[in-house]
């Protein structure tokens, strides 16, 4: 990369992933994260995150049901995420979210741009904020949006083109709002808790909010990354992955590729989880790599608890084997964030 002028960050992020890539530019250093001589990925385990059937967890009674629930236990205590399937959305829908994703990325650029964040801002389209000095910036753009409730959108940001953007973004709002009351009383049922006690924490009004991702080819997919390594801050993520592999997440130390299954979707612990059930499930840390030869898209939907609304181990995961490890805390995203900016994490700072 010798005879590259080097741009600060803020200058960039001014700019986006898309038109580097279109105008030939090859990733200048803030973007270098990785160090192909000690990071590697080559390892592939005998095993991946589990896949959990929904269609026979309901009665949740039934003998099938609990076989059901002890592997989505086992897998959020040791993965902490899982693929999900038989979640009742049409593989046919899923398909609609994931093709007017592509649609809005493979849109002109000034169309895009009229529903652009600034640099310090959070919703709308762009990269995300400037990380704090010496971090890396993703190679990746996005389109966040808070979905719900609804008065919490805002309507500037939700594009108008292509035309069908919104009414699917509206359907699948509704459809992942049902999804996690159905995905929360499961968990909740796997521990032997009560089933609305992690719906209780949440609460009626827990945000939801959308992050559309798209992935540009990168000529240096050994030292750039595509979203750096991190774990969540929410209570739980849902993603909703093409057909290009990427995501990763860390388990026993290694790497492993989470495969595509076209009509699933990952369910991927945040700290909140992890706070509520006392440890018991895992928070993982997770990443995306880039890819030299095809973009990739993908669209996570964030579920956290309430603002401003108390959260903490379930007292029925409380006992002498296992003493109290968190503390109560409030609005613990915003704390996540501002570490994450810096490439920590924060989970200490919820450790009694």
């Amino acid at each position: 990369m010798a005879g590259v002028s080097i741009l600060p960050a803020e200058v960039l992020l001014s700019k986006r992933v898309q038109e580097m890539v279109l105008n030939c530019e090859e990733p200048q250093p803030p973007y270098i994260c990785r160090d192909d001589c000690t990071d590697t990925d080559v390892f592939v385990p005998p095993s991946q995150p589990p896949i959990i059937d929904f269609s026979i967890l309901s009665p949740l009674e039934s003998s099938t049901a609990q076989e059901e629930l002890q592997k989505l236990r086992s897998a959020l205590c040791s993965w902490g995420c899982f693929q999900a399937i038989g979640h009742g959305i049409p593989k046919s829908f899923l398909d609609k979210i994931r093709q007017v994703a592509r649609e809005f990325f493979e849109q002109p650029m000034e169309e895009k741009k009229k529903h652009a964040k600034g640099v310090e801002e959070f919703e709308g389209y762009g990269a995300d904020p400037v990380p704090a000095e010496g971090q890396s910036l993703d190679w990746s753009d996005r389109l966040f949006l808070d979905v719900y409730p609804e008065e919490r959108r805002k309507p500037k940001f939700w594009p108008q083109n292509p035309r069908s953007f919104r009414e699917i973004l509206e359907e699948y709002t509704i459809k992942m709002k049902m999804f996690t009351e159905v995905v929360s009383k499961a968990m909740a049922k796997s521990l032997n808790l009560e089933e609305n006690s992690f719906l209780d924490q949440f609460g009626t009004q827990a945000p939801l909010q959308a992050r559309f991702n798209y992935y540009s080819c990168c000529q240096r997919p050994d030292l750039v990354l595509g979203l750096k390594a991190h774990a969540d801050g929410s209570g739980y993520t849902i993603i909703l992955q093409d057909d290009v592999e990427g995501l990763q997440v860390l388990e026993d130390k290694n790497w492993v590729t989470v495969p595509t299954i076209s009509d699933a979707l990952l369910i991927l612990m945040g700290d909140q989880m992890e706070i509520m059930t006392n440890g018991l499930f895992k928070s993982p840390m997770h990443r995306v790599l880039t890819n030299s030869e095809r973009e990739r898209i993908s669209v996570a939907v964030f579920y956290t608890p309430e603002p401003n609304k108390e959260i903490g181990p379930e007292e029925g995961l409380i006992n002498v084997e296992r003493p109290r490890i968190f503390k109560k805390v409030k609005d613990y995203a915003d704390v996540h964030w501002e570490y994450y900016q810096q490439g920590k994490r924060a989970l200490h700072v919820a450790k009694v």
